[in-house]
C-alpha cells in the first residue's frame, strides 16, 4: 500500500512538471537552496518567484531546496532569486534586505548563515547595491560602461518615443502618432530585464503588460479619439516607470481636468495632447520628477 502511494505521488509530480514545462516556453529547470521554515514561507517564496508563463518555483520546506523552471529567453535564476530576497528570504546567492527579513513573522525567521554580501545591481555610476543594504564603492568606475548606463540607455529609448508620441497627439497627427507608438512598442520589447536594478525591475514587471497593450492599441489605429483614450493608461504606467528610474533631466507630470487624465512632458509649458489646438493650454503641472 505504501509503495503504491509513493508511486502515485511520483507520477503526480512528474505530471505537474510536464504541465509546467508545457506552459513555459524555452523552459530551463534548476535547483537552488532558499532558506525558510514553514508552509507560510513556502507560500511567500513561491508567490514572489512565480511569473505566469515565465517562471515557476516549487520550494520544499524540509530540504529548503527550490526547483526553478523558467523561460530562459525572458528571465534567469538571478532575477527570480532577487524577487524572493526582496520578500525576506536568503538564497545561496543573494541576501535578503535586513528590513525584509525583520518583517517576517517569528515562525518564518530562519537562522541566517554568515555570508559575504553579493552585489546585484549598479545603482549609480560608482555604486553597487547589495541585498543586505550595504554599498560597495568604486570611484574609478566609468559610468558610461556601468550596468546603470546600459539600463538607462534602453529605458531612455522608451521615454523618448513616448514624448514623440505625445507631441504627435498635441498636433492631432494620428498617422505620426501610430508610427511613434509602433516605435515605442519596439523599444519596450527590446528591454533586457536582467540589466534593470531591483527597484526598476519590480515596477517594470508591474507595468510591462499594459505598456505593450496600450502602445500596440495606439499603433493599430488612426482614430485620434481611440489613440487619446489609450494614451491615458500609457501615460500612467510610463509615469510609474520614469519616476523610479530617476531621469537625469526634469520631467513634468501634467494634468487635464477636462479628461481627468495625466501626461508627461519635457517642458513645463502646458501643451495638451488630449485636445491639441482646440484647448492647447488646458491643464497644469502637478509634479516635477527629477
Amino acid at each position: 500500500m505504501k509503495n503504491s502511494f509513493i508511486k502515485i505521488m511520483v507520477a503526480a509530480v512528474m505530471l505537474l512538471s510536464t504541465a509546467i514545462n508545457a506552459q513555459i516556453k524555452n523552459a530551463k529547470t534548476e535547483t537552488v537552496k532558499i532558506f525558510g521554515n514553514c508552509g507560510m514561507c513556502k507560500t511567500k517564496i513561491e508567490r514572489a518567484g512565480n511569473l505566469k508563463n515565465i517562471a515557476q518555483v516549487d520550494w520544499n520546506e524540509d530540504t529548503k531546496m527550490a526547483t526553478l523552471t523558467y523561460d530562459q529567453n525572458k528571465t534567469n535564476q538571478d532575477e527570480i532569486l532577487k524577487r524572493i530576497a526582496l520578500v525576506g528570504y536568503d538564497s545561496e546567492k543573494f541576501l535578503a534586505p535586513d528590513k525584509a527579513y525583520s518583517n517576517l513573522p517569528g515562525c518564518c525567521q530562519y537562522d541566517r548563515e554568515a555570508k559575504v554580501p553579493v552585489a546585484v545591481d549598479a545603482v549609480s555610476g560608482a555604486n553597487k547595491m547589495v541585498m543586505n543594504d550595504h554599498t560597495a564603492m568604486n570611484d574609478s568606475q566609468d559610468p558610461s560602461n556601468s550596468e546603470l548606463a546600459k539600463q538607462k540607455n534602453q529605458l531612455q529609448s522608451i521615454f523618448d518615443n513616448y514624448f514623440l508620441l505625445k507631441d504627435a497627439l498635441v498636433k492631432t497627427d494620428s498617422k505620426t502618432t501610430a508610427a511613434k507608438a509602433n516605435e515605442l512598442l519596439t523599444s519596450i520589447e527590446t528591454v533586457k530585464m536582467e540589466t534593470l536594478n531591483m527597484d526598476v525591475h519590480m515596477v517594470w514587471m508591474k507595468v510591462l503588460k499594459d505598456l505593450k497593450a496600450d502602445a500596440k492599441s495606439i499603433s493599430e489605429t488612426q482614430d485620434i479619439k481611440k489613440q487619446r483614450d489609450s494614451f491615458k493608461s500609457l501615460s500612467k504606467n510610463t509615469y510609474e516607470l520614469i519616476k523610479v528610474s530617476k531621469p537625469t533631466e526634469p520631467v513634468y507630470y501634467q494634468y487635464c481636468p477636462m479628461q481627468d487624465a495625466n501626461w508627461l512632458s519635457k517642458e513645463n509649458a502646458v501643451k495638451n495632447p488630449y485636445y491639441g489646438s482646440q484647448m492647447l493650454t488646458c491643464g497644469k503641472t502637478v509634479e516635477t520628477i527629477k
